[in-house]
């Protein structure tokens, strides 16, 4: 069966709203909302996909135990790997984070992705 969605389409309350807390990552300035939901995911977990929304905010990330592949609908955040640059991803941008991973992320325009979890 293949499964198909329009991310940009969804309205934010079909999303589930929760603060941002660990195990995911660590506000750093305060509260952060996140609104998300899963469309896919393997037997074992290994393997998810679906759509997260993050309200501005400042947040530290640290990908130990997961690798991440993200392509962002909309809004704008700026990622730093410990040690990095700074990278800015708007709208149409796919990024990388790979097992290991570390660093920071400020989303600066309420921000909407798709996201792949993977977990080795």
């Amino acid at each position: 069966m293949t499964l198909t969605n329009r991310p940009a389409e969804i309205p934010a309350d079909a999303l589930e709203a929760k603060p941002l807390a660990p195990p995911s990552a660590e506000p750093l300035d305060g509260p952060v909302l996140v609104r998300s939901r899963v469309d896919f995911a393997t037997d074992d977990r290994r393997l998810i996909s679906g759509i997260w929304e993050c309200e501005p905010g400042r947040s530290r990330w640290e990908f130990d135990t997961r690798g991440e592949i993200i392509h962002v609908v909309s809004g704008t955040m700026t990622v730093t790997e410990d040690d990095g640059e700074p990278l800015e991803l708007t709208a149409g941008t796919t990024a990388f984070f790979p097992i290991g991973w570390r660093g920071e992320w400020l989303v600066t325009e309420t921000l909407r992705k798709v996201f792949v979890v993977y977990r080795s």
